[in-house]
């Protein structure tokens, strides 16, 4: 006999429900007892949004917003951007944030957080979190007085509640499930913290540095977990000795010996090893729940690019196209800097990040991790 809603023992029976959800929510303990609370994405799904956090290499203007020097909102940078526009992007044209973007049909260009003009349509297709300068190191955002990590995840979670009031929490999930994550962070880490101030070295040995990063970089991802996210990129460090400010500083002649600094370029790829290995470990742990975490390779396919430039159609691999003096990056590449007459033949814009032509090589080399991801594969 079937009982009313109202009936005493319906009721009873309903409560009792209820009450062993919550204790299991409760005292289930750790991600895989919380995820499945969460939809699972779909496999081979388009990419409802794409949200970017970390450092230069993937800001699209944020920095544009916040009292910092670490700006690329003026001339020459955006050189070969639309309309020879300075958006605060470190380049001459669009990064990989805007590559991945455009590629899985989300929009043509990611915007920055931080801007005011920012729509509702501009916020439920993602945006860029990214702050150049920036690091997993709480430090390395201080020296440059720009957005930490974790202020970047604080802004993520005030998106998604104005998220929510515009489209409401079931909508607002939806999205946050089926999109993109992408995590570009670190360099600075070692070249502007470990390498640059003494701070850090007095504390950690270079293992122990990357040990430490590497918490940080699993916490980050953790909180991103929580917060409802499933495909999940990240990308490791490039080799940071073949960056033309890394020759520039460390070469004993660098106006005549502009090789690679192994020495640095070592420590990003012992970095990259454990990074693999660690992120490979988040993924066995919540795979069977749906989440994808993919390591993105940057190390490699710079090195061929470096190491053979005319096989990819560059001149130049071991100097920036924008700069005066020896440093060309941010102070130094500016309205008064000489600028090369073509970009394209550059595998660096300034002493730092590189060419619009550079990134998109390097995303099309990684597109095939980038599809696994969005695949669920």
């Amino acid at each position: 006999m079937a009982l009313s809603k109202e009936h005493p023992l319906a009721l009873l029976l309903n409560r009792v429900i209820v009450l062993y959800i919550a204790l299991a929510l409760v005292f289930g303990g750790g991600v895989c007892a919380w995820i499945p609370t969460m939809q699972r994405p779909s496999k081979g799904r388009s990419v409802s949004a794409v949200f970017v956090f970390g450092d230069s290499t993937v800001d699209t203007g944020n920095n544009d917003y916040i009292n910092t020097p670490s700006k690329g909102n003026v001339p020459p940078y955006g050189k070969d951007f639309v309309n020879h526009t300075p958006t605060g992007r470190f380049s001459n044209g669009r990064l990989i944030s805007d590559l991945i973007a455009a590629h899985y049909g989300v929009k043509e260009l990611l915007p920055p957080y931080l801007d005011p003009a920012l729509s509702t349509k501009d916020l439920i297709t993602g945006v860029c979190f990214a702050s150049a300068g920036s690091g997993y190191d709480p430090l390395t955002a201080r020296i440059r007085n720009v957005i930490s990590v974790e202020k970047q995840l604080q802004y993520f979670k005030a998106y998604r509640r104005r998220l929510e009031m515009a489209v409401g929490k079931d909508r607002t999930r939806n999205i946050i499930n089926e999109a993109l994550f992408v995590i570009s962070c670190g360099t600075n880490d070692f070249i502007n913290n470990y390498y640059g101030l003494p701070f850090r070295r007095q504390s950690f040995t270079p293992q122990m540095y990357r040990r430490f990063i590497l918490n940080h970089v699993k916490n980050f991802t953790q909180t991103l977990l929580n917060q409802g996210a499933r495909r999940i990129a990240v990308a490791g460090l490039p080799p940071i000795g073949c960056l033309p400010v890394v020759i520039d500083l460390n070469s004993g002649n660098p106006f005549q010996n502009r090789s690679c600094i192994e020495k640095f370029s070592s420590v990003a790829w012992n970095y990259n090893k454990m990074l693999q290995k660690e992120l490979g470990k988040m993924e066995k742990s919540t795979k069977s729940v749906g989440v994808v975490i993919n390591y993105i390779d940057i190390y490699n396919p710079l090195t061929q690019i470096i190491k053979a430039p005319t096989s990819f159609g560059f001149e130049d691999a071991n100097s920036g196209c924008c700069g005066t003096g020896i440093v060309k990056v941010s102070f130094s590449c500016n309205m008064n800097s000489y600028v090369c007459p073509d970009a394209s033949k550059y595998v660096f814009w300034d002493a730092v990040h590189p060419t619009e032509r550079a990134y998109s090589i390097v995303f099309d080399a990684e597109l095939p991790n980038f599809d696994a991801i969005v695949k669920g594969m």
